[in-house]
Order: structure tokens, then sequence, then C-alpha cells
């Protein structure tokens, strides 16, 4: 039997209670180079909290989509007007319409290149002409450097380009990613 909240149900109360601030910040920076009012779609929104909550806070309309139903009903209290769905990211119909940018904050490393794939169709075609997206994951440069990056439009620095978050040199190739 396959679990199609990706174990995020299992670990919902915990993650719910140890989530930190990490993101908004990016996700604020990003939202200024947004349309005001624009839509987005946070996908793997969790609790809402911060991510969500920092869109909104932006004057961004926000949707939301988890495979949680746990994590998507505290998404509901904290953001009651917002659309929501409980879907995973890799069948999600995004609401049946196109938005002004998108945040996958933490999701797509932890999806099989295959699945990450099929994400990022998905959400591409989710996007209106010049939408913004925000991913966030690891990376390592051709020197070995290990980054944890944000990467889309809506940078200063330009577009598809990592801008390092947090950095550790020379990762042990033997070593963990994360």
């Amino acid at each position: 039997m396959t679990d199609p909240g990706q174990g995020w149900e299992a670990v919902a109360y915990r993650f719910a209670t140890i989530r930190s601030d990490v993101g908004a910040d990016v996700v604020r920076r990003w939202a200024v180079d947004l349309p005001a009012g624009g839509s987005v779609v946070d996908i793997g929104c969790g609790t809402g909290r911060p991510i969500a909550l920092a869109q909104a806070g932006a004057g961004l309309a926000v949707s939301g989509i988890d495979p949680s139903p746990t994590l998507l009903a505290a998404f509901r209290r904290a953001l009651p007007h917002a659309p929501a769905a409980c879907e995973t990211a890799e069948d999600s119909g995004y609401f049946g319409r196109r938005f002004d940018g998108a945040v996958a904050i933490g999701l797509l490393f932890l999806l099989p290149p295959a699945t990450q794939a099929v994400v990022i169709g998905r959400v591409a075609r989710a996007l209106l002409d010049q939408a913004g997206l925000r991913l966030t994951g690891s990376c390592d440069d051709a020197g070995g450097n290990h980054y944890f990056a944000a990467v889309g439009q809506g940078r200063a620095d330009g577009p598809d380009r990592p801008v390092p978050i947090a950095e550790r040199k020379k990762r042990d190739p033997g070593s963990s990613p994360g």
C-alpha cells in the first residue's frame, strides 16, 4: 500500500512543532518582484508557517498544496480564505488555473529525480508567462562547495542562478549531502 502523503502524515505533529522560519526571508525578498496582489501557489505548504504567511504578508494571494491532511488543516486555520488542496505536487491539478509565482521550499530534494521532473513540468504549466518560481535545495558547485540555494526568477543577480543561503566548503564525498 502506498502512502499518498509520502510519510508526512506520520510526522505532521512533530514537523508543525519544530518548523523554523528558514526560507521566509528568501520568499519576502522574492515577493517584491511579483505583481501587487499576485497569485502564488505554495507547493508542500505544510501548516502555512512561515512561508505562506510571509507571502500573504507581502500582499500575495496564496493557494496551498500539501499531501498531509493534518498539515493542510493547520494551513487552513492559518489562512482560512486561501484555496487549499490535499494532494501531492506530482498529482496536483494546481486548482485548474495559472499563477504569477510558485514556491516549493524544501520539497524537491525529497523526491526521486523522476518525480522531480514531473513536478517541475506540472508547475511550469501552472505558471503564467513571466511568472516567478522559487525552488530551494542543496547543490554542489564545480569546486566541490556545497550550498543550500534558492534558484529562480525575480532576483537582481539574474534568473536561474543559485543564490547561496548557507554554505559549507569542500564536502567530504562520503558524507551526507544535508
